[in-house]
């Protein structure tokens, strides 16, 4: 095995709570920027784009796991992820549903060319660097999709707090299919890492949005320096070592 494995982290309950927060920290610094700040989608987009790139390159060039490198990558996807797909539904005019179909389609076609230039698309598997490429393609179109579906859900009715439930809900029957059935463990893993970025987005959106769009009304910036201080306790106590999944 090449020593690019040893830069997955294992997949424990950290690893989720620390998901879980990164994807909220996505949703409110995005929001920050292209709304608060007032730079737009686009220009926001292209800022996040930037910080995606260089944080990935240096990602995939790195010999070993640095837990803080890894979870850096996975906050630019998050945030380009929430402008990218906010510039999807609204600027471009697409609207919620046709955003999570184009982005559905290219995580779609992410994951079966991924799966057939390496014959894997499990994350125990991650052996070269374009396997690590491929896995964060994926990753930002999962994290874009989530935040399209996210915001979908909660302006068909049932709010932020009654999406964030569903969103909680879907995800405990993941983890029961993990425990009591034999389903693959790589379609629950991208299902859970998928539905792991709505749910985040949701709570981001309840605790920043004004209290007539049904939030809290919290700074988006203080909320995200909060959230942000709470990744790093968590990602302090959780494994600094990766291993097998």
């Amino acid at each position: 095995m090449s020593n690019l494995v040893s830069k997955v982290p294992q997949l424990t309950l950290a690893f989720w709570v620390t998901k879980i927060l990164a994807t909220t920290l996505g949703e409110t610094g995005g929001d920050a920027l292209s709304m608060t700040l007032g730079l737009g989608y686009a220009w926001s987009t292209a800022i996040f784009s930037v910080f995606f790139l260089i944080a990935v390159i240096t990602q995939v060039r790195a010999s070993a796991f640095h837990p803080f490198l890894y979870w850096a990558v996975i906050v630019t996807t998050t945030t380009v992820g929430t402008t990218m797909a906010d510039f999807a539904d609204r600027s471009l005019g697409m609207g919620y549903p046709g955003g999570t179909i184009l982005l559905f389609s290219l995580l779609a076609a992410t994951l079966v060319l991924w799966r057939w230039r390496t014959g894997s698309i499990s994350v125990s598997r991650i052996a070269t660097p374009e396997a690590e490429i491929f896995y964060w393609v994926a990753i930002l179109y999962s994290n874009t999709l989530g935040t399209a579906l996210g915001d979908f859900l909660s302006d068909s009715g049932p709010g932020y707090e009654g999406a964030a439930l569903v969103f909680s809900a879907v995800l405990a029957v993941i983890a029961l299919g993990y425990y009591y059935t034999n389903i693959s463990r790589t379609a629950l893993f991208w299902l859970a890492f998928i539905l792991t970025r709505p749910l985040g987005a949701t709570l981001g959106d309840l605790l920043t949005k004004t209290y007539a769009q049904g939030g809290f009304d919290l700074s988006r910036f203080s909320s995200t320096a909060v959230i942000g201080l709470a990744m790093v306790v968590s990602i302090l106590l959780s494994s600094r070592k990766a291993g097998k999944h």
